[in-house]
């Protein structure tokens, strides 16, 4: 039996893997295995039987899923590999990140397969002769008793988690499907602990394994505070914007997963006036090394990095670090984290979970030893109140560092001519100075739970069906009363979506989703109906409002015109920045004009 803590110093290309395959873990920004990865790739590529005992998140999944995907035959159209999970969540996991590992392997399927999902479905996707699947014990044990499932060119069997299937009563059901594979097979079993029934199968089934045992001894320094944030509603960029807002940091580091990643997301926080770069192993060297010196002497506040890019990385201004996307296992997350809190200094460190995301950070506290709690986003006020804070420090130290003299004798000119009060004044130009940035809050729906979201979301489509509220095609029916039509820059020809229109109106203009009236999509913009009364202010906030890479631009139609009319029957809005209005009572919908007071 193997017992590391060690992680040995060896590359994925040294490891014999398959051209395709390597190439895939080279562009995913793998650089050294994890030490269950290293001592279980070459066995298994020899074809042998491997009996693995590791924790969740120590890279089980790479272990088994590179070489065996290294011995398929493409060709052969005829599930050639199975994997057990004791759950849906784990064989959705498990089969995306062979999908991503095999994507350069012409003609290769993985399908996975549990209860709960359509057999209708699955036995269609069965039809198209995956050369993987990935299910659930019960599933699959239907399928091969209905004769959907033949095992016959059966290569490799794997059993993830075993003591988990043991835990939720699947053990018998393994053992039948174990039973119906070929003797011929290579069997590899991984599992947390060890106990009896799960040892009694491994004694039975496989044949001469190799022995493997990885010892975690994954911890976390005490200086840094860790929090998480599950991914709901808010798309994971907009999150990022308003902790960047609220959070007190001198330097931070944002973890993505793929090269691309680190390039898009740095231009992105660009173009929202934060001074960032990506660092990523595409860069040369010496483009590499600017960046960190720029980072170490304050010309640059954040780095989007892969995880191989910043291997070493010790810049003491990092104070936070954002994992933007998860990582892969528990190492990889203490890695990250430890680019902060270094040398006794605090750290904070923020973690982005999906849903489907859980397991990988329930498996990260179990290394740790350490819980993770759960933040809550900046809200719109603190947001207004965290750029309050920062004018009033910025008109402080202007006001004593500065010489103002010429600017007093402008404004006094001003003042003297216009019998202007001075208070006004002022007022005037703090309100030209915060346009870019408005002080005064904008009310964001807020973020509901997953489970909600989708009930709600459920409750929407089944409301659409009774009243045709929301519509894709042309206005011809009369704007509803209490509303107005109004005209955005984004349609079709740019990928956007009903949901992407309602999503980017609810959260920047804080109406609720169901006050949302007709959304007409067109080739090159959509008209979308909202309440009557938009003020001023959050008019032209919506027209700087991006959606599907397009800026809004949104402008007030012509209600008794058809929303396919020639752009002069739009109508711009007044000077003074309010759409025109009908009178009539809008007490009926409050959405805007809550702001009008």
């Amino acid at each position: 039996m193997s017992d590391t803590e060690q992680t040995p110093a060896i590359s994925f290309s040294e490891l014999g893997l398959a051209a395709p395959i390597l190439k895939a873990v080279n562009e995913a920004g793998y650089e050294t295995p994890s030490p269950i990865q290293a001592q279980s790739i070459i066995p298994l590529l020899e074809g042998r039987h491997l009996l693995g005992q590791a924790q969740t998140g120590t890279g089980k999944t790479a272990a088994f899923s590179l070489p065996l995907l290294s011995r398929l035959n493409v060709k052969t159209k005829a599930p050639q590999m199975l994997v057990l999970a004791p759950t849906r969540e784990l064989a959705i996991q498990v089969a995306e990140a062979m999908q991503s590992y095999a994507r350069h392997m012409k003609g290769f399927h993985v399908l996975p397969i549990y209860g709960g999902q359509s057999m209708g479905i699955q036995l269609r996707q069965l039809q198209r002769s995956p050369q993987v699947i990935v299910g659930t014990p019960g599933r699959v044990l239907d399928h091969i008793r209905r004769g959907t499932l033949k095992l016959s060119e059966l290569k490799a069997l794997v059993l993830d988690e075993a003591d988990e299937m043991l835990r939720m009563g699947f053990i018998d059901d393994v053992e039948t499907i174990l039973k119906e594979t070929p003797d011929t097979r290579q069997v590899a079993l991984f599992s947390a602990t060890m106990p009896a029934a799960i040892h009694r199968v491994a004694t039975r089934y496989l044949k001469n394994p190799v022995e493997i045992h990885i010892k975690s001894k994954t911890s976390t320094v005490d200086t840094i505070t860790q929090r998480y944030w599950q991914v709901t509603g808010m798309h994971k960029l907009d999150a990022l914007t308003r902790i960047l807002e609220v959070e007190e940091f001198d330097a931070m580091i944002i973890f993505v997963r793929t090269k691309n990643a680190t390039t898009e997301l740095a231009e992105k926080l660009e173009a929202r006036g934060y001074s960032s770069s990506p660092l990523n192993g595409d860069m040369n060297q010496a483009a590499r090394e600017k960046a960190v010196e720029r980072m170490k002497k304050g010309k640059l506040d954040i780095l989007i990095a892969t995880d191989v890019a910043a291997r070493g990385l010790d810049i003491e201004r990092i104070s936070h670090v954002v994992n933007y996307d998860i990582p892969y296992d528990t190492e990889s997350y203490v890695h990250r984290i430890g680019r902060t809190g270094r040398a006794g200094r605090k750290g904070q460190a923020i973690l982005f979970v999906s849903p489907r995301e859980k397991r990988m950070l329930f498996a990260i506290e179990k290394a740790t030893r350490q819980t993770i709690e759960k933040m809550q986003l900046p809200s719109s006020e603190d947001i207004a109140d965290r750029r309050v804070m920062q004018f009033n420090q910025q008109l402080s130290e202007t006001i004593e560092a500065q010489d103002l003299g010429f600017f007093e004798t402008v404004i006094s000119n001003y003042q003297q001519e216009h019998e202007a009060d001075p208070l006004e004044v002022a007022a005037a130009l703090a309100y030209l100075v915060q346009k870019s940035r408005p002080l005064k809050p904008v009310k964001h729906v807020e973020d509901r739970p997953a489970k909600e979201g989708r009930a709600r979301e459920r409750s929407d489509n089944d409301d659409r069906s009774k009243t045709p509220r929301r519509t894709i095609g042309s206005l011809v029916n009369k704007t509803e009363e209490g509303m107005q039509t109004y005209r955005v820059e984004v349609g079709r020809n740019h990928g956007v979506e009903v949901k992407n229109l309602v999503g980017a109106i609810a959260n920047e203009a804080g109406i609720d989703s169901k006050d949302i009236g007709r959304i007409s999509l067109q080739d090159d913009y959509s008209t979308i109906d909202l309440p009557q009364g938009m003020p001023a202010d959050l008019f032209q906030q919506l027209r700087k409002v991006w959606v599907c890479n397009k800026q809004l631009e949104i402008s007030l139609v012509n209600n008794n015109e058809h929303s396919n009319t020639s752009n002069d029957t739009r109508r711009k809005p007044r000077r003074s920045g309010k759409p025109r209005t009908r009178a009539r009572d809008t007490a009926r919908r409050p959405g805007l004009n809550r702001n009008k007071s």
